[in-house]
């Protein structure tokens, strides 16, 4: 491949490069952690090179996109590219409406913008990468593209919309199944509509889900039972895809999960039996909206980590074991640590403690009210090995993407949530390119309760995930 590379690919990332580069559509499913980003920024810069692109939008979820545009573009963009990186934002001003000038004047430099997903909710957003794909030929990609798995959200119509305008198109994600096959119709359809050969969503459902009739509230509705022929579908994916997984292609440590199991006081139970046979009662007789069902399970959720929030916002403390049982984990384990929590209420209890414990400089927060600057100067603190930091605390939702941790040889998850793709992100903060130690999952679980069902349904998931992409089932947590 006459190309010269800024950073030398792994062999991975070679093979990934050489079946794609010049394809109009590709899908990279290569697991957190094996360079994808590396990958499509050499892809850009190799049709750039043979004068078959000028342009390059890059689209990316909130916590990710301004990764793009201060470490992947400088650090593997080859030299010899002349280019104009452009971070768009919602506010605008003066010097920022002259900055985005330089996107459309007619020279030979590579354009490269680089947008939020959630900028695609708007028409503000949607107009801007219209006028920026009709004025170059360009290459778009979607980095974790299960942010347009949605048929019927707004932002992904608009992205599928604004596909139809560019020469390239490109999809980024390790995880592709997060919840269902079904994930991959929009997904796919980004590249090309007649990818995968179904007209519509619904066919393609009933193609590969298995419908069962059900009565909510008087009415007839249809839900997925189950899924089928997923080897077909695993088959069709293959001509316009590159799957990588870590463990097939890097010489990385392997992962080890353990759980630790944390008893409910007898507060929690009462708290959590009330809560559960008022969540029940009304339920029944009435049809279980989906937003009210993961309420109930939220409010048990909560109760099984120390506390719950009001309907006036307030917060109620309930007497637990977790905060204690953390703390005794974190004396058997040596080296850095990461702990990922779902609330923001636990990651405050959960500084408090540990500052007690280990001193004023032992942690960092990650969240979403930590404002940017912070953030990263508190990931640098944690990697730094001469600093004092030996604890970081965040949740997946705003630290689970594109942020590396391999400083931490364990993580602990003092809850989890239903999202597969963020555990899977989040766990890969530590298990990536850099890491080289072994690295340890321990999650807090409350026996017998909504921590149980939590697990069962990832496991469901990454199971169904597995079949999809044609691998063998992996045991995990």
């Amino acid at each position: 491949m006459n190309y010269k590379f800024k950073t030398k690919p792994y062999a991975h990332q070679l093979s990934a490069l050489e079946k794609s580069w010049d394809k109009e559509e590709f899908a990279y499913f290569m697991e957190m952690g094996t360079g994808k980003s590396k990958v499509l920024v050499d892809n850009i810069a190799m049709l750039y090179d043979k004068g078959k692109i000028n342009g390059a939008l890059i689209i990316a979820p909130k916590g990710v996109y301004r990764n793009w545009f201060s470490q992947e573009i400088p650090n593997h963009l080859a030299s010899h590219v002349d280019h104009k990186t452009i971070l768009w934002t919602a506010t605008t001003s003066k010097a920022k409406d002259k900055e985005y000038q330089q996107l459309f004047k007619p020279d030979i430099d590579l354009h490269i913008l680089i947008m939020n997903v959630e900028s695609f909710s708007t028409k503000k957003g949607l107009e801007f990468a219209t006028r920026f794909l009709r004025c170059h030929n360009s290459l778009m990609a979607v980095d974790e593209s299960t942010t347009i798995k949605t048929p019927t959200a707004k932002r992904t119509k608009s992205i599928l919309l604004l596909g139809t305008y560019a020469k390239y198109r490109r999809i980024l994600t390790g995880s592709p199944v997060t919840k269902s096959p079904l994930d991959l119709y929009t997904q796919c359809g980004f590249l090309n509509e007649n990818l995968l050969g179904f007209g519509s969503y619904y066919t393609f459902r009933n193609r590969y889900a298995v419908m069962r009739q059900a009565n909510f509230g008087g009415r007839r509705v249809q839900l997925v039972g189950g899924y089928q022929r997923l080897d077909e579908l695993s088959r069709l994916l293959k001509p316009f895809s590159d799957r990588v997984l870590k463990e097939n292609c890097l010489d990385l440590p392997e992962k080890t999960y353990i759980e630790r199991q944390v008893e409910l006081t007898d507060e929690q139970k009462k708290t959590y039996e009330t809560m559960k046979s008022a969540a029940l009662a009304s339920l029944k007789g009435k049809m279980a909206t989906a937003p009210h069902v993961l309420t109930q399970l939220m409010r048990l959720h909560q109760i099984t980590c120390g506390h719950l929030k009001n309907d006036d916002d307030t917060i109620t403390e309930i007497k637990n074991n977790r905060i204690s049982s953390l703390l005794e984990l974190l004396e058997e384990v040596e080296g850095k640590v990461i702990i990922w929590a779902n609330y923001v209420y636990d990651i405050k209890q959960i500084v408090s403690a540990i500052k007690k414990q280990y001193g004023e400089d032992s942690i960092v927060e990650y969240y979403g009210n930590i404002e940017a600057k912070q953030r990263q100067e508190n990931i640098e603190k944690f990697q730094d090995p001469n600093s004092p930091v030996r604890f970081f605390v965040g949740n997946p939702q705003t630290g689970g993407y594109g942020i590396t941790l391999t400083a931490a040889n364990n993580v602990v998850y003092y809850s989890n949530g239903y999202d597969l793709e963020k555990r899977l992100q989040s766990e890969d903060r530590a298990h990536r390119i850099g890491q080289k130690k072994a690295v340890t999952y321990i999650d807090l679980i409350a026996p017998k309760t909504v921590d149980e069902k939590i697990r069962k349904a990832l496991r469901k998931k990454i199971n169904i995930a597995t079949e999809v992409m044609g691998e063998e089932l992996r045991q995990w947590i």
